[in-house]
């Protein structure tokens, strides 16, 4: 368990390294399965941090509302379609998406 000290450090060392990428750039970690989707209304650093932490428990619950997980075929499609813009931060093998572009796939 990281202090809030220790927590707050690691999340501005990924903040330094999270960055925006096109998906057509992503198409190798898709086809390996290492690309996760994190829902806009979570803070992409509380959940790359959260992954380095390995908080399984928690990474569980935001699985389990459906604001972390895999991406979705037809979103992928759709965001190949686009070429769209994503912001990531690796956690190794982990590459962490999220559009905040506020367009919504239906």
């Amino acid at each position: 368990m990281f202090t809030k000290e220790s927590a707050e450090e690691l999340k501005s060392k990924l903040n330094l390294e999270t960055s925006r990428i096109n998906w057509h750039d992503l198409q190798v970690y898709y086809a390996r399965g290492h690309v996760v989707m994190v829902s806009p209304e979570l803070d992409l650093l509380d959940v790359a941090a959260e992954l380095a932490a390995d908080n399984t428990a928690r990474f569980q619950q935001w699985m389990d509302s459906g604001q972390v997980g895999d991406v979705a075929p037809d979103l992928a499609r759709h965001w190949y379609d686009e070429n769209a813009e994503l912001w990531a931060v690796v956690i190794a093998p982990w590459v962490l998406v999220q559009d905040r572009s506020g367009h919504v796939l239906h």
